[in-house]
């Protein structure tokens, strides 16, 4: 009779958690953890990271192991995600597509990692990318989804690809007429009936920034949540904001073609905070903060009310991103580079803490590598030295109206030298340049820029020749401003 008393209660208790936890996920954000850092901080600290913050969701954009394991048991739910660059062979036969599955996983969730989707591709339909993954994404969906079927877990994890917002659109600019993309509407519609059919969402990236930095005439207050002077009306309805108006273009679209009942979950939705003149630290709080706060109301948008499922960009700033589509994409953190918080934000929507940094970070020696006051800013090896340094390195903060923007000839020149010695974890041969720089324990960090000190992940975390190669070409554009900034 004791027994059976104690199994009653440890089943009633476990409702009461499980009824807990329904509802504090239904009110969950999600969160994109991106790991393209020259430092990035242990996997370990990132969890804890997420979960002192609240965070109950993660999207990554690949399956590392150590990720994946420092994953197991927090009660975070996971979207694994797969490489535009796996396509090919995902698609090619299905022996692969089990081996990723059985690997990837397969084994974590045996290990009590919560993995609920896969994402294979990340916005491989991007016009930018001239159809080179048009033919493998849809084949390689298959072959995961199959995998998955075979593996038992298909109940459980379901099969879904980000999408870009420029896969639909609306010819007249209303959201009630929108459509997929019309060099790819066959390929959508196949796309989104697999969705329906297996009970996966659609998963889209929403930038209102990438609106506002693509169009100078784009009305500003259109892209943040408090009203604006240029709404959208679409018969009975009034858009005050980008963000409503995107999503319910994709909502319309869904619906012209059938698929009304199929989910929507945003896969990406941020503002950076350097690297161009709209991106800065007012703006992303501005911005991140109407969002939370848009959908902690529970109000969704006018074509889909109720709880929006979404995923903050991002949670951490990566210094080696590339910046083909602007400087600004190694700002979208909350987080910086060392997991202490950007500005202050409530994840319950203004009605909560606010934002928690990560504990227990170790960082290097606090010194930092700037150019000898002796230095000739004329002299040719300066520019030599700057073009190095910020090619394998990131000098991304430098550049008009940006966090460093407001420096002078010789501190930009500090900042680039300083960067570089950071990323070398300030081995002394990174403090040379020709016998231009010499290091300092003082701080140089001069009103919004900072001059940072880096993580100590262990030693041995200088970059190689294949990522300075990468990170160099991303670099040229900075590179150049500097230059020019030093001439004037």
């Amino acid at each position: 009779m004791a027994a059976a008393v104690r199994a009653a209660a440890v089943a009633l208790l476990s409702v009461a958690v499980l009824c807990g936890a329904g509802l504090r996920r239904s009110q969950a954000i999600g969160v994109n953890w991106g790991t393209q850092l020259s430092h990035p901080l242990p996997a370990s600290t990132v969890v804890r990271l997420l979960r002192d913050n609240g965070f109950d969701k993660v999207k990554l954009f690949d399956a590392e192991d150590a990720i994946l394991g420092a994953l197991r048991g927090s009660g975070i739910q996971v979207m694994v995600g797969i490489p535009n660059d796996m396509l090919a062979d995902l698609a090619g036969g299905g022996k692969a597509a089990e081996d990723w599955v059985a690997k990837n996983v397969s084994g974590h969730v045996r290990d009590g990692v919560d993995i609920r989707y896969v994402a294979v591709g990340n916005e491989p339909f991007l016009e930018t990318f001239n159809g080179t993954y048009l033919k493998t994404t849809f084949p390689a969906m298959q072959n995961i989804q199959a995998a998955l079927v075979k593996a038992g877990l298909a109940d459980k994890v379901k099969v879904t690809v980000p999408l870009n917002a420029d896969v639909y659109q609306s010819p007249t600019g209303k959201p009630s007429d929108g459509d997929f993309r019309a060099d790819i509407h066959g390929l959508m519609l196949t796309i989104v009936q697999f969705l329906a059919s297996t009970g996966a969402p659609f998963v889209a990236n929403v930038y209102p920034f990438i609106s506002l930095y693509a169009d100078p005439n784009f009305p500003l207050d259109y892209a943040f949540f408090q009203g604006s002077s240029s709404p959208v009306v679409d018969g009975g309805v009034t858009y005050q904001n980008t963000f409503d108006a995107n999503h319910d273009t994709l909502v319309a679209a869904l619906r012209r073609n059938g698929f009304g009942n199929v989910s929507v979950v945003v896969g990406e939705v941020g503002w950076p905070t350097d690297g161009d003149a709209s991106a800065n630290l007012d703006y992303a709080r501005r911005f991140n903060q109407g969002f939370l706060t848009h959908i902690a109301s529970g109000q969704g948008t006018p074509l889909r009310p109720g709880p929006v499922d979404a995923y903050l960009f991002s949670l951490i700033d990566e210094d080696r991103k590339s910046i083909q589509p602007g400087n600004f994409e190694r700002h979208w953190g909350i987080f910086n580079y060392d997991g202490t918080p950007k500005y202050a934000l409530s994840l319950a929507g203004g009605n909560g803490s606010t934002l928690k940094p990560a504990r227990g970070v170790r960082y290097l020696e606090k010194r930092w590598c700037v150019l000898k006051p002796s230095a000739d800013l004329a002299d040719q090896k300066v520019g030599d030295s700057v073009s190095y340094a910020c090619g394998l390195a990131d000098c991304t903060a430098l550049g008009y109206r940006t966090s460093c923007g407001g420096l002078d000839a010789k501190g930009n020149v500090s900042y680039a030298f300083n960067s570089y010695y950071q990323t070398m974890d300030q081995d002394a041969r990174a403090c040379d340049f020709k016998g231009l720089a010499t290091t300092t324990s003082v701080d140089p960090t001069a009103g919004t820029c900072r001059f940072i000190v880096e993580i100590d992940v262990g030693g041995a975390a200088a970059i190689s020749s294949a990522r300075g190669v990468a990170g160099g070409v991303a670099s040229v554009l900075a590179a150049l401003v500097l230059m020019s900034s030093m001439l004037l």
